[in-house]
């Protein structure tokens, strides 16, 4: 999925995919945590919080964790671009158990789509916040 939105952020150059209806995309580098290399993903942000965002790791759906989620988890500085914009460095952070409820009835609630997704599996999907550091 990721080839095909660099790939409509190329051809249009930009006009079409740094959105997804209103939310922000945001590309998200994280450290590999066995290589070590970068490894960039766009993601959509279903919540802004000023200058930090969060991001939902839903995998659309898998019983397993996105491969941008173990990867911070293990090494949580990152760098993030919104919408094209410049790259920043970030640290991410997993919401805890105490936010998360109301967090997630906000963002379900607005994007049915990652509600269906939770519903197409037994794992609490993990939601991230991105702050500047």
């Amino acid at each position: 999925m990721n080839a095909a939105h660099r790939a409509l952020l190329r051809v249009t150059r930009g006009r079409i995919g740094y959105a997804a209806g209103d939310m922000p995309v945001v590309e998200l580098t994280t450290i590999g945590r066995r290589s070590g290399e970068p490894r960039t993903v766009l993601l959509t942000a279903p919540v802004v919080e000023g200058d930090r965002y969060i991001v939902v790791a839903s995998r659309g759906g898998d019983d397993r964790h996105p491969a941008w989620f173990l990867n911070l988890r293990a090494e949580p500085a990152v760098r993030v671009s919104v919408q094209g914009g410049p790259t920043r460095p970030m640290r991410a952070e997993v919401v805890g158990a105490d936010e998360r409820p109301e967090l997630w009835a906000r963002i379900a609630g607005r994007h049915r789509n990652y509600a269906g997704y939770q519903k197409r599996t037994e794992r609490e999907i993990p939601l991230v916040r991105l702050s500047p550091v």
